[in-house]
């Protein structure tokens, strides 16, 4: 009887670990997601449990954030993989910016916490997945002509995502509605990306303006 107790009562003290840690990170992601400073014991207040608790499994808060990162990087990656990237380059490429200001938009105070407590190089890997689409869809819109390639193609990747970061900047000072933020970022990028004397699509694919050597010419 006493063999058979003992495991059983392992087994349920690691259920109990396995739950406590899914609840703190939980609790970590949204505390960090609504302020980047959000302190250890507010972060074990969410969580329902103590302090001592939480460092049992997280030694440091550079660790708690650490898995933060791993679990908002794991999410970001099912949402980016259920985003269609096929068919016209510019229509797809609209479909990746909604879905990539949906992440930047709702982990930005996340990603903030990180910075503050994480290498940069950790940090700089969670823009690559992000970054390989862009790539990906720039190079074939290049390939068939709807993209310039008379400017550095890592140039224009980089532009795509600091368009994404300087939206999210605007919106939490004010300056940009949410709601907005992603036709804001597409008509500005492909007012970028677009051949000198081709049209300027909207994103619904209206034409909005042309661009020429010397500037860019509004139409009514």
């Amino acid at each position: 009887m006493q063999q058979i107790e003992v495991p059983a009562r392992r087994r349920a003290q690691r259920a109990d670990a396995r739950r406590n840690v899914e609840a703190i990170i939980a609790a970590a992601t949204t505390c960090l997601a609504a302020d980047p400073n959000a302190s250890i014991a507010d972060i074990a207040g969410a969580a329902g449990v103590g302090r001592m608790t939480l460092y049992g499994h997280f030694k440091t808060r550079t660790d708690l954030v650490d898995a933060v990162l791993r679990r908002t990087l794991d999410e970001s990656q099912d949402i980016l993989k259920a985003t269609d990237t096929s068919g016209d380059p510019q229509e797809a490429m609209m479909r990746l910016i909604e879905s990539s200001w949906q992440l930047v938009h709702r982990f930005a105070n996340v990603l903030a916490a990180a910075q503050d407590e994480l290498p940069p190089e950790r940090i700089h890997g969670t823009h690559d997945r992000v970054l390989r689409r862009i790539q990906t869809l720039i190079e074939r819109g290049q390939r068939s002509g709807v993209f310039r390639t008379d400017l550095p193609k890592n140039w224009l990747v980089s532009l795509g995502v600091r368009l994404m970061h300087s939206a999210a900047d605007d919106v939490a000072a004010g300056r940009l509605k949410a709601v907005d933020a992603p036709t804001v970022i597409a008509r500005t990028l492909f007012a970028a990306l677009t051949p000198i004397g081709h049209c300027v699509g909207e994103p619904d694919g209206r034409p909005q303006f042309a661009v020429k050597a010397g500037g860019v010419n509004g139409r009514p």
